[in-house]
């Protein structure tokens, strides 16, 4: 009997470390959108990191986190109500974006010798889907343990894609790191690319040019003055773009330097080291003065680091604060920009019968002065 009950102990503490392991996770109404479709906003909250994720566009809407002093503060840009995110169609705070995230030229594309055409609505291109893409959209959701699951169809034609593509996407927090999965299908050959878009400030405030940043790439890809990649994967060694030890962003963005000068600053794919598939290290950040540090890590093959370079101050954050220049950075974990016009980029095709997987992380911590 007295073994029976030593197992019975080890059964349930084993169950109760489990479940203390996942993030407390809450539903509550977000708001609705025109059309009357409800939005709801789930919080995950563990012991280090408490994460906010809405149905509209499947956004992350707040991700708070401990300075070095143990002190919460909101480390991601955005809006405090729904109407916040339904004015601003040009921000993608927070987003998942898609059907391709970034950008496709002149919105075209070949699939075994047929043409397509999707919207374009920035200089002549496609960005992030086009005129509605996923992060206009309000997604199913359901809460799964430490997180909750968001699931969209995208019917064939829709945007000018073909095939009827399911997505899921799941966020998960574990500790101090937010997860996110995605997972692809279609009934005809499409192409996809999606990524998170999340804005960080890990200082709460001001502008990201003490940010330090490393980027463990040797590699990234140049784009023409409307920021499609010219195909070519030139060395960072010697240029603005080689972040592979740790530098402060405000460093060298004013250099005189075609790439700089073209983007106002960095809104580039770098080239990660390891093999499509495999979770490598995608990014580190550092902010000195709350000595909060975001490590990402992620099975894609590239990162599109975003400097912020087209806030402009005039679209006013959670607390009433202006999102200045430079005031938020992004780490969008993806296939390279305008994969389908460049058969030597890995590839974004995805087929019927096969499911798509890929998985980024977002791990919080703090560096002693």
């Amino acid at each position: 009997m007295r073994s029976v009950l030593n197992r019975t102990r080890v059964i349930l503490l084993t169950m109760t470390t489990a479940l203390a392991a996942h993030a407390a996770v809450t539903k509550a109404p977000f708001g609705t959108t025109p059309d009357g479709t409800a939005v709801d906003v789930y919080t995950l909250k563990s012991d280090a990191v408490e994460a906010k994720i809405m149905t509209y566009g499947a956004r992350v809407v707040s991700i708070k986190t401990a300075d070095r002093d143990g002190k919460m503060g909101e480390v991601t840009l955005g809006y405090s109500a729904l109407d916040g995110y339904l004015a601003d169609a040009t921000t993608y705070f927070g987003a998942v974006v898609g059907r391709y995230g970034n950008r496709i030229a002149l919105g075209t594309f070949k699939i075994d010798g047929h043409e397509y055409r999707v919207p374009i609505n920035n200089s002549g291109q496609s960005l992030h889907g086009g005129t509605k893409g996923f992060d206009k959209i309000v997604w199913q959701a359901h809460a799964i343990a430490g997180g909750v699951e968001m699931t969209l169809v995208s019917k064939d034609g829709d945007m000018g894609y073909p095939g009827t593509l399911t997505a899921h996407v799941r966020y998960s927090l574990h500790h101090n790191a937010l997860r996110i999965d995605y997972s692809m299908s279609t009934d005809k050959t499409t192409v996809v690319n999606l990524t998170n878009h999340t804005y960080f400030n890990l200082a709460g405030g001001g502008t990201v040019l003490g940010h330090e940043v490393t980027l463990p790439a040797d590699h990234y890809t140049p784009v023409s003055k409307v920021l499609i990649p010219t195909g070519e994967l030139p060395s960072v060694e010697g240029t603005p773009f080689d972040f592979r030890k740790g530098t402060t962003i405000g460093a060298r963005i004013h250099d005189n330097n075609e790439q700089l000068e073209i983007a106002g600053g960095y809104d580039h794919n770098w080239v990660l080291r390891g093999h499509n598939g495999e979770v490598k290290t995608a990014a580190r950040v550092y902010e000195p003065n709350s000595g909060r540090v975001l490590t990402v890590t992620t099975t894609e093959p590239g990162v599109q680091f975003y400097s912020g370079n087209f806030l402009d101050g005039t679209k006013f954050g959670k607390a009433g604060e202006g999102h200045e220049k430079n005031g938020g950075l992004c780490l969008e974990t993806q296939h390279y920009p305008d994969s389908p016009n460049h058969p030597s980029f890995p590839t974004t095709l995805l087929k019927p019968g096969e499911t798509r997987h890929s998985m980024t992380t977002f791990t919080f911590s703090t560096h002693a002065k």
